[in-house]
């Protein structure tokens, strides 16, 4: 498919390098400086014109965020495929931290409403999909995540924010800033949506928990922004919701990625006996 978009486009492939491949497969072009985002699960394939439509809203306010290679059509269609193609940003400047996130997720949050609709955050939605998208996943997994998933979701029913609702990044951990020289950058819009801005706030300490991030960038995110999410009432339903959302966007995939087979059985057994401190190591 990366070939086929290449060919058309004029853009060389040869020495695309794979950035990334979960629910999108990622391609950095160095010859061309761009990069390459195929849509890698057929059910997310509606959340390409959204991006695109983020991505130039941010440009117009010129929040630093991954630019659209414009002269292209955007997003592509290639056959069942969606694709967006991007100008690459160097990762050379100095390691982000709490600080970058906070700032970054201030300024989104202070924008005014964008001139399109976005739609309501609903962060089951795209689990579900995953679910209903799966390659090779067992019975006995399925029903438990299916389960899950109408759990949390009575659960956020009864939700009460504290924040003020607007434009939420909705996935927003610094693996999604960019250190450039220039200062950091934000990148990945596919979950952006209308919600609760405590969901941006609360992927950083699930980060904290999981993956064994510093406690100091939960820290220095609090006292950037001015909350602490993991002080408020409701942090542990979006906690649950974003572990379930970690657990299976790679369960579309699991066929043409196999890699991700034993980290992903090993959070299904967490998620089974609720332990919330077993350590996961991301998905390559």
């Amino acid at each position: 498919m990366l070939e086929r978009i290449c060919g058309d486009l004029g853009l060389a492939h040869r020495d695309a390098r794979l950035v990334k491949f979960t629910s999108n497969a990622v391609f950095d072009l160095p010859a061309d400086r761009v990069v390459v985002r195929i849509v890698g699960s057929m059910g997310l394939r509606h959340r390409a014109a959204k991006v695109v439509r983020v991505a130039r809203w941010l440009a117009a306010h010129d929040v630093p965020a991954v630019r659209l290679v414009e002269e292209f059509p955007q997003p592509l269609t290639i056959g069942e495929h969606q694709a967006t193609i991007w100008h690459s940003v160097p990762s050379s400047g100095p390691p982000v931290d709490g600080r970058d996130l906070g700032n970054l997720l201030r300024r989104l949050h202070s924008l005014p409403a964008p001139p399109f609709d976005l739609p309501r955050w609903s962060p089951l939605d795209d689990v579900r999909g995953r679910i209903a998208d799966a390659e090779e996943l067992s019975t006995s997994d399925r029903v438990f995540l299916e389960e899950r998933v109408a759990v949390l979701a009575e659960r956020l029913a009864g939700l009460a924010t504290a924040l003020p609702e607007g434009v939420v990044h909705g996935d927003a951990h610094l693996g999604n800033l960019i250190p450039s020289p220039a200062g950091p950058v934000l990148c990945d819009f596919d979950s952006t949506s209308l919600g609760p801005r405590e969901w941006d706030l609360s992927t950083l300490p699930v980060g904290v928990a999981r993956f064994g991030h510093p406690a100091r960038w939960h820290r220095q995110l609090v006292r950037v922004y001015g909350f602490d999410v993991t002080r408020w009432a409701g942090f542990p339903v979006l906690r649950d919701v974003r572990e379930l959302k970690l657990t299976t966007s790679v369960l579309p995939i699991l066929r043409s990625h196999p890699d991700v087979r034993d980290e992903l059985r090993g959070r299904l057994a967490a998620l089974r006996v609720g332990d919330t401190r077993a350590r996961w190591s991301p998905y390559r």
